[in-house]
């Protein structure tokens, strides 16, 4: 079966992999879409995420969808054919953050495609993966795979919606409308936010920001764009740099709330700190997600806006294009790869 490894800065192969036989708890899925994210184009350019580096082949993916083929020993789920969306997370579930309700920030989580730990976890970029039954959602009547395949990174998104408070009739700033910044859009409108202004210096972006809901878009690098807010009651950054929060410490009314979403580069970074404390501006931090992802599929089910939001489907075979393209904002939101159609499921 053919998977997507990165070996190194640069070194991306679609090459063939042993077909997985599932452990026990595990379930063997069939993959059909895989979703390209930041920190897999990350891992394709530099050879790693901040201060997780490369040590070993690995592949990556955590954006997975297909349909249940088999189970190991003692595992049970959704029967097989049933088309299922991924959890890529594995919270250790007995230190304090887990015991506390916040799983996302795990201090000992698995999460598929990351070397944060040696072995690295594999990913989920192969024809097909064995993974915890407990991690297979199966998908809302009505929802197909295609679109299904954003369930994770709109879970990051309302992640950071619900981060914010109550958005319900606010005027919300979104900077950056990469993939995350446009589902972050989605999620605010279907939170109830009454205005959503979504900045980007780039025009393609903008006009994906658009199709995801945003009310007005601006050119972050024109500060005459008309379309900039005099004040918004709450900004989500995330475009991942420190003039992305600055706009944002700038443009949140006084009392508002500031969402960092955005991985910002490593060490320091400037932006106007002063006004935290002058104008009592809340800044959150808002990482990854637990429950929203079933959140997710169910707004997926009932919101076909967001199809406007997946620009390529490319065979895994073409993986290393498909990167390019994801890596190219001025061409693309969303790329998938496809793995092919599923494979037929074991006898029960």
């Amino acid at each position: 079966m053919l998977g997507c490894v990165i070996h190194g800065q640069g070194d991306l192969r679609a090459e063939e992999l042993p077909v997985p036989t599932p452990g026990p708890g595990q379930a063997l899925v069939a993959v059909r879409y895989g979703g390209v994210c930041g920190s897999d184009l990350h891992y394709w350019r530099h050879g790693g995420v901040g201060d997780f580096r490369l040590r070993e082949p690995m592949v990556l993916g955590h954006e997975v969808v297909g349909t249940v083929v088999s189970y190991g020993d003692g595992a049970s789920g959704p029967v097989p054919g049933t088309a299922v969306a991924v959890h890529p997370a594995t919270p250790c579930g007995v230190c304090p953050e887990c015991t506390d309700g916040r799983r996302n920030v795990c201090r000992d989580t698995r999460y598929l495609g990351s070397a944060a730990r040696f072995p690295h976890v594999q990913g989920g970029f192969a024809a097909q993966v064995a993974v915890p039954a407990e991690q297979l959602r199966p998908l809302p009547a009505g929802l197909e795979l295609r679109r299904a395949a954003l369930a994770e990174p709109l879970s990051v998104a309302l992640h950071a919606v619900r981060r914010a408070g109550d958005l319900r009739g606010r005027h919300v700033l979104v900077t950056g409308a990469g993939p995350i910044g446009c589902l972050v859009v989605a999620a605010a409108k279907a939170a109830g936010a009454g205005h959503v202004t979504a900045t980007d210096l780039l025009p393609e972006a903008l006009r994906y920001a658009s199709a995801a809901g945003a009310d007005t878009v601006v050119r972050a690098d024109d500060p005459d764009d008309a379309g900039w807010p005099s004040e918004a009651d709450t900004a989500v950054e995330a475009s991942g740099v420190a003039a992305g929060l600055d706009t944002c410490l700038r443009l949140v009314r006084r009392g508002g709330v500031v969402v960092q979403l955005g991985m910002l580069p490593a060490g320091q970074s400037p932006f106007a700190g002063n006004l935290v404390v002058s104008r009592e501006i809340e800044l959150r931090g808002a990482f990854r997600f637990d429950g929203e992802f079933d959140e997710a599929l169910e707004l997926l089910a009932a919101e076909p806006v967001f199809d406007a939001l997946v620009s390529a489907v490319v065979p895994v075979r073409e993986a290393e294009s498909a990167f390019a393209l994801a890596a190219d904002r001025s061409r693309s939101c969303k790329v998938l790869l496809d793995f092919g159609a599923p494979a037929t499921p074991a006898a029960a």
